[in-house]
């Protein structure tokens, strides 16, 4: 699941909230190897072709485009290797971004006064807002805009909990 998934599937003991946000990637590892096969097959033969018709330069930019694909794919990949953990305690909402499995944020707000939006921007997509005490600060920036609103609304509903306990 994309939004919202309990880390080892179940809650620690202080969090009302657990939510690891991860961006979607659609093709897998064996999915990528196929279609670079057919990618590389098909440039061959076309390749082929056109050296045997004389045109022998050409071969050359199949090959580019074969790389770029693969260079282009490569970056989508390690890309995907980041993700956001949100932890909601009665005392605090936790947020740790990480990139390529290293820690590069952590933030905590106070849950009381915190508030969850998706703002619909002109220009651009959606963003995942959270507002407290005057900061405002952007999770989720990889997720479609259904996922956003999916999780604005169970964070919303979780927030609401804490706040009536």
């Amino acid at each position: 699941m994309t939004t919202a998934e309990n880390r080892n599937g179940t809650a620690p003991d202080d969090a009302l909230f657990d939510a690891v946000l991860y961006p979607h990637r659609s093709l897998s590892p064996t999915g990528f190897l196929i279609l670079m096969g057919a990618i590389s097959g098909c440039s061959i033969a076309l390749g082929t072709v056109f050296w045997i018709a004389g045109a022998w330069p050409v071969v050359g930019f199949f090959g580019l485009d074969v790389l770029l694909i693969y260079v282009a794919f490569r970056l989508s990949y390690r890309d995907a290797r980041r993700y956001e953990v949100v932890r909601l305690t009665r005392t605090a909402l936790t947020i740790e971004r990480f990139v390529r499995g290293h820690q590069v944020m952590q933030k905590q707000l106070q849950p009381y006064w915190l508030n969850v939006r998706v703002e619909e921007e002109r220009t651009g997509p959606d963003r995942l807002m959270l507002r407290s005490h005057g900061q405002a600060f952007e999770i989720g920036a990889f997720l479609s805009p259904p996922e956003k609103q999916d999780f604005a609304d169970t964070l919303t509903s979780a927030l609401a909990k804490v706040r009536s306990a």
